[in-house]
């Protein structure tokens, strides 16, 4: 993983802050009618930019990082009917459960939104180094490798071969 600078550290701490601002805004809204991924996600971020959090570019970044995460989690729901432990392919007890149960409960809320957002640009199904991705496995695109993460943080270089480029496990090859 990368170092732990206090500006990686930042974008991390925004990364789940805003996962969880959206995982409280899409249960509020929940109870009376079908909650918006997209306006609750545009929502989240800018209330980091409000408060001061991140700069307004740096929080439609993080926003991007988050939609991306979800949608994956999100179509893993679709697709398999399995729970979201299986998606991350390492036991969930390694993972704090707070931020297992914000992306479980955004991506169940968000399967019902794929539609609409895979018709977003952006959404290569693509992860990179420096980007941040949220709990998960990812895949090294040229040697295999997996990079397990137990938490959100920043995508570091292959350990194995230094590549840059990563696809979610879950959705390779078994």
């Amino acid at each position: 993983m990368p170092e732990n600078t206090p500006l990686n550290q930042k974008f991390v701490d925004a990364y789940n802050k805003m996962l969880e601002r959206l995982h409280v805004a899409m249960d509020e809204v929940g109870h009376h009618a079908r909650p918006d991924f997209r306006e609750q996600l545009r929502q989240a971020a800018e209330k980091a930019s409000e408060l001061g959090e991140l700069g307004r570019e740096e929080a439609h970044e993080i926003a991007g990082y988050l939609q991306r995460d979800i949608h994956d989690a999100a179509q893993w729901l679709a697709e398999n009917g399995d729970e979201l432990k299986f998606w991350l392919r390492f036991d969930i007890e390694l993972v704090e459960s707070r931020l297992f149960n914000a992306m479980n409960s955004v991506a169940d809320k968000t399967r019902l939104e794929l539609k609409k957002l895979e018709e977003q640009a952006g959404l290569t199904g693509e992860w990179k180094t420096g980007e941040i991705s949220g709990i998960g496995t990812l895949v090294c695109k040229n040697c295999g490798e997996l990079l397990h993460f137990h938490t959100s943080g920043h995508i570091p270089p292959c350990p194995k071969c230094h590549g840059t480029a990563f696809k979610r496990a879950s959705h390779s090859a078994d």
